[in-house]
C-alpha cells in the first residue's frame, strides 16, 4: 500500500524535477564541504592547487550563507566571529595598536601611533634643535675617534709596512756599487715553461680544397721600388708565386741567373755589380690586395680623366704618378710622354717628364720641352739644373736669356754663377733689360766703385722715384767713403722726395731698416733715419712713452745703436725729464763705456740738477773705476745742488766708510745729524763705532737716536745686538721687549727675542714668545718657520710637524714654508711634497730652490742646474740661491761655468737672505767684497750639511 503510494507520487512530481536539480547545481557549497565525504571519500590535493611550499592565506568567505548571516547591519562580513575572535579584538583595543598589523622598518610599531596630528612649526624646530644636538656631540668625540683610528692606522703600518719601506736602507746602498758590480748582476732567466706539462697535441691534415683557396686569397703582387730602378736597377718580371717561402728559395737562383746572362764570357769581369743588385732585391715592395685595388680604382679614374680630356696637362701628370706608385716606372714614362705630345705648351708637364727619365734622357726631354716653349722660366731653370758645370748652367742661363731678357730670375742665376767683372758687365745689360727692378740696380751699386756706384743710384731713382731703398742705400754709400755729414741730408731729402710722390711713410718699416743698416755695420744712417722718421704718425702726448716703449724693444732684440738713437731723439725731445735720462744712463751702462756713460750723465746732471739718482750714479761709476777724488767732487757738487739731500749725505759717508776713512765718515755723519738728519743717519753713525769697537759710543748714539724715533725697529734691534756681544743678556732681554712695545709688528725683534731666550731659558719659553709673536702678528710664515726650527732643533718631530701642518694652513702660499717642507718630509715623500708645493707657489724662488735641491739630491745634473738657475733669475737679490747654484757647479760643473755663476752674482749684488746675511753683516766682514762673502758662504753650507749628516747617523 506504501510502495504505490510512493511510486503515484513520484510520477506526479517528474516534469518538475529538472528545474529543482538546476537551482542546486547553481548554489555555492557550504563552508568547508568535500563532495563524498559521506561516503568516506577524503579527497586529495596537487601542487599545482597549493603552488609553492608555504601555506594559503585565509581568504574572506563570500558564500551566500555567510552573507546572510552577517545581517543587515554588515558586521562580521564574510563570515561571523568566534568567542576566541571577539576576545582578541577587545585585548586590542585595551592595548591601543592591533599587533597583527604590517612593521615599519623605520619607526617599528609605533607607526601610525601620532598619524593623525599635524606637523607644525613648533615639530619642526624641537627637530632641528635635537640634530644640533647630535652634531654638538658627535664633534666632541670626533678628535678621540680621529686619534685612535690614526693609532690604529700607524699600528698597522707599523706592524704592515711596505715593500719600498722594507727595502729603503738597502735601495740607498746602492750608490756605493761600482760599475764592475753592477755588471756582475746576471740576468733574470724565464724559467716559467720549465715545469709545464706537455699536453697532448694531435694533429690533422688540411684538405687540399682548403690549402688552394688560402693561396688564392694570400696571392702577393710584387715588384721592384722605382726609386731603385731609377738609380741603376733593372726591371725583372716576377711570376705570382705561392708563397713568400718559395720568393725566398728562388732569390738565389735568380740572382745567379741574371749574373751569368750579363757577365762578360771574354773576359772574364762582370758587368754589374753584385752588392748593387742585392739593393734591388732589398728593395722589394710588397703590395697588398687592398693597396691593390685602390690602384686599379684610381687607374680607371684617371684613365677616363686623360681620355675625355686629352688637353688637360695634371690628369697626365696624376696618371704617371700613379703608375710610378704602383712600381711600374716605363708605363709612367710612357704616359708622360703622351702627355708631352697632347699638352706641348704646359711646363708643368715636360718638367714631370724631365724627373721620371732616366738621367741620359733628362737632357733631351727638357730640350724638347724648351723648344716647344722657349719662353718658360721655369724649363730653363730645370735645364740649367741638369748640367753638373757652372759654364755649362751659365751658357744654358744665357740661352734662356736670349729667348727672356727680361726675366729678373734668370737674371739674378746668370749673376750669381759669374765672377766680380763679368757679373758686373751682366748687371748693366740686366738694368736695360729689366728697369723696373731695384735690386739689379742694388747689385750693380754695390759691384761699382763710389763715381760710379753715385751715377747707377741717381739713374736707378729716375727710373724707381717711389724706391726708399735706393736713398737707403746712397746714404749707406756716403757713410762708408766716410762722407758722414752726407747721411742725414740724403735721408732728409729722400723722406720729403717720397713724400711729393705721395708714398706713405711706414714708421715702423723705416724703423726695421734702421736696424739692419745697423747690422750691416752703418751706424750713421742707422741714427738718420731713426733721427727723420721716429716722429712720423705719433701724437705728441704718446712721444714719450711711444718712443722709450720702442728703444725698450729695440734694445731686446740686441739692435742697441738704434735704440741709443731713439733715446738720443727723447732726450732732445724731454731734456728735463729724469726718467729718459735714467733710462739712457741705463743702456749705456749695460751696453757702453764708462766714457760714454760719464758723458751722459754730465749732460743729465745739467740739464736736471735736482735729480738725486744721476748725480749718485755718476759718483758710484767713478768709484767703481778707482777714481775716488772724481767721485768726492761729483758729490761735492750735486751737494751745492740739493743741498738738503740725506741721501747724498748717506753716498758721501758711504763713500769715505768703504774706502778705509772712518774719520772722514765721522765728521759726515756728524754734520748730518746737526742739520737734523733721520733715523738712518743716526743708524749709520752707529755703525761706525761697531765697527771701530767703540761700544760707548754705539750705546749713546742709539740712546740718542731711540729718544728721537723711538718707532724704528733697527736701531732697538742693534741696541739689543750690542748687548749680546758685551754678555748683557738680561740688558738685551730688556732692549728686545722694550722695542717690541714700540714695534709689536717687528718680525726681526720677535725672531731675536726667540732666538735669545732659547739660549737663556731653553724651549719652553722660546715657544712662549713665539706663540705671543704670531697672536700679534697671524699669518707671518717667518714666525711659523722659526717655531717650527726650534721643535726640530730639540728633537721634538712630531710637534715640529703639527706645526708645520698648521702653519700650512694659515699661509698656504708661503713659499719658505714649503721650502722647509720639503726637506723636512722623509725621502719617499719628498716628490709628492714638491709636486704640492710646485703647485701653490709656482713662482716662488725658494720653492724652485728646494726643488732644485732635490734634484741635486736625486743625482740629476742638468735639471737641477735648471732649477738653480730658475730661482737665481727670479730673485737675484737673495744671496742664498746664488750660494747654492755656486756650490753646485763646484760640485758638477766646469771652471768656465764656475765663473759664469760668480760674474752674475757680482753683478747682481745681493743683499739678502737668511744665510747670507749673518755672514755679509758681520764686523769682520764689513768691507769683503761679494766674491769673498759667496766663498765664504759656501763653506759654512758645507759644514751646515756634514752636520746634518752626523746628527743623522
Amino acid at each position: 500500500m506504501f510502495l504505490l503510494l510512493f511510486l503515484l507520487l513520484g510520477i506526479m512530481q517528474a516534469p518538475v524535477a529538472p528545474k529543482n536539480r538546476l537551482e542546486f547545481l547553481n548554489t555555492r557549497p557550504p563552508p568547508n564541504y568535500v563532495a563524498g565525504l559521506g561516503r568516506g571519500a577524503t579527497g586529495f590535493t596537487t601542487r599545482s592547487d597549493i603552488g609553492p611550499a608555504r601555506a594559503a592565506p585565509d581568504l574572506p568567505d563570500r558564500s551566500a550563507a555567510a552573507v546572510g548571516a552577517a545581517g543587515p547591519s554588515g558586521v562580521g562580513r564574510g563570515r561571523g566571529k568566534g568567542p576566541g575572535e571577539e576576545e582578541e579584538e577587545e585585548e586590542a583595543e585595551d592595548k591601543g595598536y592591533d599587533e597583527n598589523q604590517k612593521f615599519d622598518e623605520f619607526e617599528g610599531n609605533d607607526v601610525g601611533l601620532f598619524a593623525s596630528a599635524e606637523y607644525d612649526e613648533e615639530d619642526k624646530e624641537a627637530d632641528a634643535v635635537w640634530d644640533e644636538i647630535d652634531k654638538r656631540m658627535d664633534s666632541r668625540r670626533k678628535d678621540r675617534r680621529e686619534a685612535r683610528l690614526k693609532e690604529e692606522i700607524e699600528k698597522y703600518r707599523a706592524s704592515n709596512p711596505k715593500i719600498t719601506e722594507q727595502f729603503a736602507d738597502l735601495k740607498r746602498k746602492l750608490v756605493t756599487l761600482s760599475a764592475a758590480e753592477w755588471d756582475s748582476i746576471p740576468e733574470i732567466g724565464d724559467y716559467s715553461l720549465r715545469n709545464k706539462k706537455k699536453r697532448f697535441e694531435s694533429f690533422v691534415p688540411v684538405p687540399d680544397t682548403l690549402l688552394e683557396k688560402a693561396r688564392q686569397e694570400k696571392e702577393h703582387v710584387t715588384a721592384l721600388d722605382p726609386k731603385s730602378r731609377a738609380a741603376g736597377g733593372t726591371e725583372t718580371p716576377w711570376a705570382q708565386t705561392p708563397d713568400l717561402t718559395a720568393v725566398g728559395e728562388g732569390r738565389g737562383t735568380v740572382l745567379s741567373l741574371k749574373l751569368d746572362r750579363l757577365s762578360d764570357s771574354v773576359s772574364g769581369l762582370t758587368v754589374v755589380d753584385p752588392k748593387g743588385y742585392l739593393t734591388d732585391l732589398k728593395s722589394m715592395k710588397i703590395t697588398s690586395d687592398a693597396e691593390i685595388s685602390d690602384i686599379k680604382k684610381a687607374r680607371l679614374l684617371l684613365k677616363s680623366v686623360i681620355q675625355t680630356n686629352p688637353k688637360h696637362p695634371p690628369g697626365w701628370i696624376a696618371a704617371a704618378r700613379l703608375e710610378e706608385v704602383a712600381g711600374k716606372i716605363q708605363t709612367a714614362r710612357d704616359l708622360i710622354k703622351k702627355g708631352c705630345e697632347e699638352c706641348p705648351k704646359n711646363e708643368d708637364v715636360w718638367i714631370e717628364a724631365c724627373r721620371l727619365a732616366n738621367p741620359d734622357e733628362a737632357k733631351a726631354v727638357i730640350a724638347r720641352g724648351v723648344k716647344a716653349i722657349p719662353n718658360s722660366v721655369k724649363l730653363w731653370m730645370q735645364a740649367a739644373k741638369l748640367e753638373h758645370d757652372d759654364a755649362n748652367k751659365s751658357r744654358v742661363l744665357r740661352k734662356g736669356l736670349e729667348n727672356i731678357p727680361d726675366s729678373v730670375r734668370l737674371w739674378k742665376a746668370v749673376v750669381e754663377l759669374a765672377n766680380e767683372d763679368d757679373a758686373k758687365l751682366l748687371l748693366q745689360r740686366a738694368v736695360e733689360c729689366c728697369p723696373l727692378h731695384v735690386e739689379l740696380w742694388l747689385a750693380l751699386a754695390r759691384l761699382e766703385k763710389y763715381d760710379a756706384a753715385k751715377k747707377v743710384l741717381n739713374k736707378a731713382r729716375e727710373k724707381l722715384p717711389k724706391e726708399p731703398a735706393i736713398w737707403i742705400t746712397a746714404a749707406k754709400l756716403e757713410e762708408a767713403n766716410g762722407n758722414t755729414s752726407m747721411v742725414g741730408k740724403i735721408i732728409e731729402r729722400g723722406i720729403r722726395a717720397l713724400q711729393r710722390e705721395g708714398v706713405e711713410i711706414d714708421r715702423e718699416a723705416w724703423m726695421k731698416e734702421a736696424e739692419a743698416a745697423e747690422r750691416a755695420g752703418s751706424v750713421a744712417t742707422c741714427n738718420a733715419i731713426i733721427s727723420n722718421t721716429i716722429g712720423i704718425g705719433v701724437e705728441d702726448e704718446d712721444r714719450k712713452a711711444t718712443w722709450v716703449a720702442d728703444a725698450e724693444e729695440c734694445k731686446r732684440r740686441g739692435s742697441i745703436e738704434t735704440a741709443r738713437a731713439i733715446y738720443a731723439c727723447a732726450i732732445a725731445a724731454f731734456k728735463s725729464k729724469k726718467s729718459v735720462w735714467l733710462k739712457a744712463a741705463q743702456l749705456e751702462k749695460a751696453h757702453g763705456t764708462r766714457e760714454s756713460l760719464d758723458a751722459l750723465l754730465r749732460k743729465a746732471v745739467t740739464y736736471t740738477p735736482q735729480a738725486e739718482v744721476l748725480w749718485l750714479m755718476g759718483a758710484k761709476e767713478k768709484w767703481l773705476a778707482g777714481d775716488v777724488p772724481a767721485a768726492r767732487h761729483i758729490l761735492q757738487e750735486a751737494y751745492a745742488a740739493i743741498p738738503k739731500s740725506e741721501e747724498i749725505w748717506l753716498a758721501a759717508f758711504k763713500l769715505e766708510f768703504e774706502n778705509h776713512e772712518p774719520e772722514r765718515a765721522r765728521m759726515l755723519l756728524a754734520k748730518a745729524r746737526e742739520r737734523g738728519g733721520t733715523e738712518r743717519v743716526w743708524m749709520k753713525s752707529a755703525i761706525v763705532e761697531r765697527e771701530l769697537g767703540n761700544s760707548s759710543e754705539e750705546r749713546r748714539l742709539l740712546d740718542e737716536g731711540l729718544k728721537l724715533f723711538p718707532s724704528f725697529f733697527k736701531l732697538w734691534l742693534m741696541m739689543g745686538q750690542l748687548e749680546e756681544r758685551l754678555g748683557n743678556f738680561s740688558q738685551a732681554k730688556e732692549a728686545y721687549e722694550s722695542g717690541l712695545k714700540q714695534c709689536p709688528n717687528s718680525t726681526p725683534l720677535w725672531l731675536s727675542l726667540a732666538n735669545l731666550e732659547e739660549r737663556m731659558s731653553g724651549l719652553s719659553k722660546v715657544r712662549a714668545v713665539l706663540t705671543m709673536a704670531r697672536k700679534r702678528n697671524p699669518h707671518n710664515p717667518e714666525l711659523w718657520l722659526a717655531a717650527i726650527r726650534a721643535e726640530s732643533r730639540h728633537g721634538s718631530k712630531k710637534e715640529a710637524d703639527i706645526l708645520m701642518a698648521k702653519a700650512l694652513q694659515e699661509c698656504p702660499n708661503s713659499g719658505i714654508l714649503w721650502a722647509a717642507a720639503i726637506e723636512m718630509a722623509p725621502r719617499p715623500q719628498r716628490k709628492t711634497k714638491s709636486s704640492d708645493a710646485y703647485k701653490k707657489c709656482e713662482h716662488d724662488p725658494h720653492v724652485i730652490a728646494a726643488i732644485g735641491k732635490l734634484f741635486w739630491h736625486d743625482r740629476k745634473v742638468d735639471k737641477a742646474r735648471t732649477w738653480l738657475n730658475r730661482a737665481v733669475t727670479l730673485a737675484p737679490d737673495v744671496g742664498d740661491f746664488w750660494a747654492l747654484l755656486y756650490k753646485f757647479e763646484l760640485q758638477h760643473g766646469t771652471e768656465d761655468q764656475q765663473k759664469e755663476v760668480l760674474k752674475k752674482c757680482i753683478a747682481a749684488e745681493p743683499k739678502h737672505g737668511e744665510k747670507w746675511q749673518p755672514i755679509s753683516k758681520a764686523v769682520e766682514n764689513s768691507h769683503q767684497p761679494v766674491e769673498a762673502i759667496l766663498k765664504k758662504l759656501v763653506v759654512a753650507l758645507g759644514k751646515e750639511e756634514k752636520a746634518a749628516e752626523d746628527n743623522k747617523h
